[in-house]
């Protein structure tokens, strides 16, 4: 139930250029919210699209719609979870490839006192729908690197299905540094690896984070771009490394 008190959930939804998807995945959360018996809030934090990305998302009663530069996703999911005001935040990606339902596994973790909770494509009860092979292969290659680089133990970091206190919200998107408020202006598509940085510093602050099996589809529009965001992704990785090292994080 989206409600002007102070919500339970707020749910962030970074989108560049999604106008063609955003109508399903909007109609998709917000019917399941008219379900639900507490507040809620819906944000899209529109990442400087060039469509009408900003105005599909205003027509849905509720979305409140962010506007802001293109610097990657990373940047406009901070937008959007420094400006939520629920007690716990859903981060999620505009072709809701994870069920909006998959969202009451991690309430269960939540309110037992985790403070992260992230969906994982992999392990004992994840589902993965129609994704190519070379796909998870990139996908686990690239996991073992940020095993070895930046933060072990964690099967799959980069599932855009997270979930936080809002305490933990608050906290490590004020201390991250790659997609911060200097970040710079982008062109195009930009995927990003900002998971590693949010998941690197909620372990190095001990909060509790536990990663929960999901159901995932792959979706066939999808903007990843193999070999560009690869590279880019490796550098944000080596970034997070490096700025440990630097003290930065101190």
């Amino acid at each position: 139930m989206v409600s002007s008190e102070t919500p339970l959930l707020s749910i962030v939804i970074p989108a560049y250029n999604e106008e063609g998807r955003l109508p399903a995945t909007l109609s998709s959360i917000m019917d399941y919210l008219a379900r639900q018996s507490y507040a809620s809030e819906v944000l899209v934090v529109d990442d400087g699209s060039n469509d009408r990305t900003a105005a599909t998302a205003a027509l849905h009663p509720g979305v409140t719609v962010l506007r802001r530069d293109h610097r990657g996703k990373g940047f406009a999911v901070r937008a959007g979870a420094l400006a939520s005001r629920g007690n716990y935040v859903l981060l999620c990606d505009a072709d809701l490839a994870v069920p909006i339902e998959e969202w009451e596994k991690m309430y269960t973790y939540l309110i037992s006192g985790y403070d992260l909770v992230i969906g994982s494509r992999e392990g004992l009860g994840a589902t993965r729908q129609g994704e190519p092979w070379y796909r998870h292969v990139m996908g686990r290659v690239f996991n073992m690197i940020i095993g070895v680089i930046a933060i072990q133990g964690i099967k799959d970091t980069q599932c855009g299905f997270k979930a936080l206190s809002r305490a933990a919200t608050q906290d490590l998107f004020r201390r991250v540094r790659i997609y911060g408020d200097n970040a710079p202006i982008l062109r195009g598509a930009a995927v990003t690896a900002y998971d590693v940085e949010l998941l690197f510093l909620a372990r190095r602050c001990g909060y509790r984070l536990a990663e929960v099996p999901v159901l995932w589809n792959y979706g066939a529009e999808t903007k990843v771009n193999p070999v560009r965001d690869s590279l880019r992704n490796l550098r944000d990785v080596l970034t997070v490394r490096m700025n440990d090292l630097r003290g930065r994080y101190n």
